[in-house]
């Protein structure tokens, strides 16, 4: 902890108001206040400053006040060996409130305790029900009181209570909840909080503040003494305190270390250690123990068998300022107290200190595996396999960062080369689900180095590969992709196979040919085997779905066949379906998955951006945002920039078709930041077709021209090989509006040529559609009747729809307006089952030209709510309570609650009851035709 109070008298004695010596931080303090006094102020800040600059002690002001206050506080301080303790920050944090974890939800409560290791063994819990969880604790803890939450020394958390606790923060807004952040300065803040989290930075103390804080210790140093600790000091106010504190001592300036050239933190640590000079020896034991145990969990100092708190031993320790009494706790005053401990002492005090500890921790296994590996000098087989054991239970539990540190030791220990090798690669496994590629690659360049066995390094290489794909830095991972899996095309074919099978994944995000051409050449070369076929049918789709589909087509019911019953393959199968314009068979894949397989992937699947582009292409819409949703909170737990970025332009589009233009534009603009669009050819055309979807719907052709135009390149050819051309229709009907007949009609025909005989029924009707807009008005309607002629096109509602608008603007402006109703009451009963408000009005509008009655009915209603309200109200309408909706969207009930209360005013309604009947009547109103719109759960087959 960063105590400013550094302790006056003995450890038992009362404890200073720790607000007496904050000194030079007002601005800090009235940031605090804001933060949690005001409604509006953002629910979470993250304290950041080197040690010793008051972290701690402006943490703990904000903790008595809030508890002066009424407040419910919930803390937990990070150490630096429990960091390979998955789960263990947070369970320190909610073992205060474990009766009320019993009264969450039941998947919400099974997914807390099974990462606690206290449920019935698992394959691992959903990590985001886990954070959704904590969410909901705090929520219902609220209810009764405002809760305030600490959390000091983050930067020593254990990655899994980050990834839970950074989920549960970004879901705060509306709740009585205030979230304060302790963290050392660094190069890296901690994973989940390192972006959009406001940022408090403590930096030095000015001269005034520094003299006032010397001021108010008992024996005010002067004159020349002064001059040196303010010199030394830095304005560091932790230095200030204990080189006071050494000067008192000595009664003289000599005390004090010589300045320079160590760092502040080595000479603060020798002025510690000095201390431990003078001190008995039970009070040197009871110390060392401490250190070696470096946890701040109350709970595990009795299981280790410290003294208690009233044991004389630590009297004298207390005297010296380096322990302090918390409650019934004893904790060093400062982690760099702890380090001098801890290093004072010779090799063979601490290895028994570990091995004391590890005896009187037997009924904590993996505590008592990681002091046997701190005890171990020399590589030991029982205690590697200890920490084998150690990874396998953090692996079950969800905690992969705490497996794979397992998993590095336990190598370290191992005596044999190759089992140090299998466990290197095995961590590299575990590692590649924190999103920490550098991690990855230097325990997979690690594997290398101890051993020469061919299957165990293509096994290397794959699992580098896993993660690399999923990265934004496409053409370094596809080089060394493709080149580890030519390497591998003789002696590891299937590895090789695996490699290229990512790297054509990266190909499709980059949307590169030269690529594609690399592919093709390794692909002849592989071996063919019948085990192989369905991995090199994966290859070819993905890296050119639109070469000779007719034939990729035609495998995909033998796919379907060999999926059956196995959710990841049928992934695969949904993402090739989709890739191949097959959206009805790729839906159903993907529900039928989904249906098998609750507990999904710690990290978001390759080419997983496919599974909400398909719910928006189905017309599916609320699954969509539900699959953006997990594909964003995945993708942001584990630090994956070009996750979050494919899963913003779903929801960009999405947005844009509800006509909330705003909100598009800055969901399509935060993908851009996130990736470069060189090297991300596929995000930058999906940000670009999100934009133009945003501008059309606000009626700004022109604008919407120019960022679709964007989607191919001067001379008309598709930017990206598979996510350009669905945009044809949408550029050639901006186009039209704003004079460019001639260049979308050059773009539209190139694209015709190139696709040829391989294009989909989906892209033939919206060339046919294109080709209508940019007709003749004599020549316009085969093409339009073209574009609606294929019954499977009803799968793709919204573009049926436009392109039925289309005909029926034409029809009406030929004054065929009899004609014209048909096709209009079609597309304004799909805009409206759709809740496509900017093609809701445009049909409505058409619709009074051809004479019908076009008056506000209740879907006009739902398009008076946001996209997210909306949502909400039809999961509430299907009967689904609050907790039900919180865990669909991952927000939690108190927000459900908010939105529901918003929005019924809006609706004319007053109770949840009336709910169905509003949708039920608006279906009714509206020709509702497809039953899964507005039920997930429907059958598209």
């Amino acid at each position: 902890m960063d105590e400013h109070t550094g302790g006056r008298g003995a450890v038992m004695g009362p404890q200073p108001d720790p607000g007496e010596l904050i000194v030079g931080r007002d601005a800090e303090l009235a940031r605090l206040s804001r933060v949690m006094d005001s409604v509006s102020a953002d629910p979470v800040l993250m304290l950041v400053g080197d040690m010793g600059t008051g972290k701690s002690a402006l943490l703990e002001h904000a903790v008595h006040r809030a508890e002066a206050g009424g407040a419910r506080v919930l803390r937990a301080q990070g150490s630096e060996s429990e960091s390979s303790l998955a789960f263990s920050a947070l369970h320190q944090l909610l073992r205060p409130v474990a009766a009320e974890v019993d009264a969450l939800p039941d998947r919400q409560r099974a997914a807390l305790q099974d990462a606690f290791g206290e449920g019935p063994a698992t394959p691992g819990p959903d990590l985001m029900l886990v954070g959704l969880a904590v969410l909901s604790l705090l929520s219902r803890l609220g209810d009764h009181h405002p809760v305030l939450v600490v959390l000091d020394d983050t930067q020593w958390f254990d990655r899994a209570s980050l990834d839970a606790l950074s989920f549960a923060a970004r879901r705060l807004e509306g709740e009585p909840v205030t979230l304060l952040i302790g963290a050392r300065d660094g190069d890296h803040l901690p994973p989940g909080f390192d972006r959009h989290v406001p940022v408090l930075t403590l930096g030095p103390l000015d001269r005034a503040a520094a003299h006032q804080l010397l001021d108010l210790q008992p024996k005010s140093p002067t004159g020349h003494t002064r001059s040196r600790i303010l010199d030394q000091a830095g304005g560091n106010p932790l230095a200030l305190l204990e080189l006071t504190r050494t000067a008192s001592a000595q009664d003289t300036a000599a005390g004090l270390p010589p300045a320079g050239p160590l760092p502040l933190t080595d000479h603060l640590e020798r002025i510690f250690a000095a201390r431990l000079n003078t001190l008995p020896a039970s009070t040197m034991r009871a110390l060392l123990l401490l250190a070696a145990m470096d946890s701040a969990d109350p709970a595990i100092a009795v299981s280790a068998g410290l003294p208690r708190a009233e044991d004389a031993a630590w009297l004298p320790a207390g005297q010296a300022g380096l322990v302090r009494q918390t409650g019934r706790d004893i904790r060093f005053r400062h982690p760099l107290v702890r380090s001098a401990v801890y290093h004072a002492a010779s090799l063979s005090a601490q290895r028994e200190a570990h091995l004391a500890l590890a005896e009187t921790l037997r009924a904590e296994p993996d505590r008592r595996a990681w002091h046997l590996a701190a005890a171990c000098p020399h590589p030991d087989a029982a205690v590697s396999a200890e920490l084998e054991r150690t990874a396998d239970r953090a692996r079950r539990r969800g905690g992969h960062a705490a497996a794979a540190q397992a998993l590095q030791r336990a190598a370290e220990l191992a005596p044999q080369r190759e089992d140090s090798a299998r466990l290197l690669i095995e961590a590299a496994a575990a590692a590649v689900f924190t999103g920490d590629i550098t991690w990855v690659e230097e325990l997979v360049a690690a594997a290398r180095t101890r051993t020469d066995d061919a299957t165990l390094l293509a096994s290397a290489a794959v699992q580098a590969g896993r993660l690399a794909v999923l990265t934004v830095r496409h053409t370094r991972v596809f080089s060394r992709l493709a080149d580890a899996a030519e390497t591998l095309t003789a002696s590891q074919p299937a590895a090789g196979l695996d490699l290229l099978a990512g790297a054509a994944v990266v190909r499709f995000y980059s949307g590169d040919d030269t690529q594609h051409r690399r592919i093709q050449d390794i692909l002849r070369r592989l071996p063919e085997h019948p085990s192989h076929a369905s991995m090199r049918t994966w290859v070819t789709a993905v890296s050119d779905p639109f070469d000779n589909r007719p034939h990729l087509v035609s495998l995909l019911p033998r796919l379907a066949a060999e999926a059956q019953d196995r959710p990841e393959r049928l992934t695969t199968l949904g993402i090739m379906a989709w890739l191949l314009d097959e959206t009805p068979q790729a839906v159903r894949a993907f529900d039928e998955a989904f249906d098998r397989w609750e507990v999904q992937g710690a990290l978001p699947e390759g080419l997983g951006g496919a599974v909400a582009w398909a719910y928006l292409e189905r017309g599916r819409w609320e699954q969509a945002r539900e699959a953006c949703a997990r594909t964003t909170a995945v993708g942001r737990a584990a630090g994956l920039d070009h996750a979050v970025a494919c899963a913003a332009t779903v929801d960009a589009t999405l947005l844009a078709f509800q006509g909330d233009a705003s909100s598009a534009r800055t969901r399509a603009e935060d993908a851009l930041t996130l990736i470069d669009p060189l090297e991300s050819r596929s995000v930058a055309v999906y940000a670009h077709r999100a934009l133009g979807a945003a501008a059309a719907a606000e009626g700004a052709y022109e604008t919407a021209y120019g960022q679709l135009r964007l989607v191919f390149t001067a001379d008309g050819a598709p930017v990206h090989y598979h996510a350009s051309y669905p945009a044809l229709a949408d550029l050639t009907a901006a186009a039209v509006r704003c004079g460019r007949h001639e260049e979308a009609a050059l773009i539209v025909e190139h694209s015709a040529s190139a696709l040829a005989d391989n294009a989909s029924p989906r892209l033939r009707a919206l060339i046919s559609r294109a080709r209508g807009l940019l007709a003749d008005p004599q020549d316009a309607e085969a093409h339009f009747r073209a574009a609606l002629a294929d019954p499977v096109l009803e799968h793709w509602p919204l573009e049926r729809a436009q392109t039925l608008l289309d005909l029926a603007e034409w029809l009406r402006r030929r004054r065929r307006i009899t004609e014209a109703r048909g096709p209009l009451t079609e597309a304004l009963a799909t805009f409206r089952r759709l809740g496509a408000r900017p093609w809701i009005e445009r049909a409505r509008t058409e619709s009074r030209a051809a004479g019908l009655d076009a008056t506000d009915t209740p879907p006009d209603a739902l398009a008076e709510l946001s996209p997210q309200q909306q949502q909400i109200i039809r999961l509430a309408a299907r009967g689904l309570t609050n907790r039900e909706i919180g865990e669909t969207l991952f927000l939690s009930p108190r927000t459900i609650s908010s939105h529901l209360y918003r929005s019924f005013p809006k609706l004319g309604i007053t109770t949840r009851s009336q709910l169905r009947d509003l949708i039920e009547n608006t279906h009714t109103t509206t020709g509702h035709r497809s039953k899964s719109v507005l039920c997930p759960g429907g059958d598209d087959w």
